[in-house]
């Protein structure tokens, strides 16, 4: 059974991604591009105070190659 994913905010998304290696990369107004060494790369609507919705969490992690489990690894 796969993990219910959790509500978090962007800066705590970014900072949870940062660790599993990706860097920012650009930022074109309230969106930030991040990259990894392989070339994957997403990017994340940045709103501070604001929390993801689900779904474009769902796709930031699927762009990324993580699993919830990994990310809710990553987040401790």
């Amino acid at each position: 059974m796969t993990n219910k994913l959790p509500r978090v905010s962007a800066s705590e998304a970014i900072r949870a991604l940062e660790k599993a290696g990706y860097f920012l990369v650009r930022q074109s107004g309230s969106h930030r591009i991040y990259k990894n060494a392989e070339g994957r790369r997403f990017t994340v609507p940045y709103h501070s105070g604001k929390e993801l919705h689900p779904k474009i969490l769902k796709s930031i992690l699927r762009d990324a190659d993580l699993t919830t489990e990994e990310f809710l690894e990553l987040m401790k």
